[in-house]
């Protein structure tokens, strides 16, 4: 197990290095921590499909941490909705301690690991199990987050309704994509104004040494949310914007 702690160790510091990032001191260290932990608790919880030392550092660790050459994440209240296993709210959590996380999921299991996640790694973290449509109907989190993230698989514009919710007058919601997102967006459009949001931009970046481009799409929130959003997950099924 040592051995594959070092290997995620190294690799993840030498992509941050490629990235431009300068990691805490142990930082490197927690990330072969987490990766055992996953490990052995992946299959179980049904967290990931990637597997490997190689494949988890760069398309999981390395993938999250290019958010931080995205958006100036130091001292900023973040969310990151539909956690999982944690990307990309942890990892940037181990490279900017100064976040104050919130990892939110409606899986209680994922949610239990992220809690047990945290505790190992000695970082403080809020975790939360609930379905972010009912969430972000509570007064103490509406609009009361400077970032939301997500790393989601749902289209663009059931994301925008699930998340901009949560963000404040101000801030931003990062969505990842792939490179190909574009027409995604186009179909957002209607979604992102009706939520009181705006496109910023996109911003694509490379993993090191995976030879993969990927995209943030940043979109800033300039106006209060409609009250009428975020609908029943039903009818955002049903019938998105």
């Amino acid at each position: 197990m040592k051995v594959k702690t070092n290997e995620i160790e190294a690799v993840v510091t030498r992509g941050a290095e490629e990235l431009g990032i300068e990691l805490p001191r142990g930082a490197g260290a927690s990330f072969g921590t987490y990766y055992d932990f996953l490990e052995q608790r992946g299959e179980y919880v049904n967290l990931t499909a990637i597997s490997g030392e190689e494949d988890v550092a760069r398309l999981h660790f390395l993938d999250s941490l290019a958010l931080l050459n995205v958006y100036e994440f130091h001292n900023k209240r973040v969310i990151d909705v539909g956690s999982g296993a944690g990307f990309p709210g942890v990892p940037i959590k181990l490279a900017e301690p100064s976040t104050d996380l919130a990892l939110l999921d409606a899986t209680g299991k994922r949610v239990e690991f992220l809690s047990e996640l945290c505790t190992l790694l000695g970082i403080n973290a809020t975790c939360i199990h609930a379905r972010a449509e009912e969430l972000a109907r509570e007064a103490d989190m509406r609009e009361s987050y400077d970032v939301a993230t997500s790393r989601g698989v749902a289209r663009l514009n059931v994301l925008c309704e699930l998340c901009l919710p949560f963000v404040r007058v101000g801030g931003v919601f990062i969505a990842m994509k792939g490179v190909d997102s574009q027409e995604e967006l186009a179909e957002a459009q209607y979604a992102i104004e009706e939520l009181g949001a705006k496109p910023e931009r996109c911003e694509d970046y490379e993993i090191p040494g995976a030879d993969i481009v990927h995209r943030a799409v940043l979109i800033r929130k300039t106006s209060k949310t409609p009250e009428k959003y975020p609908r029943r997950f039903a009818r955002i099924q049903r019938n998105p914007l």
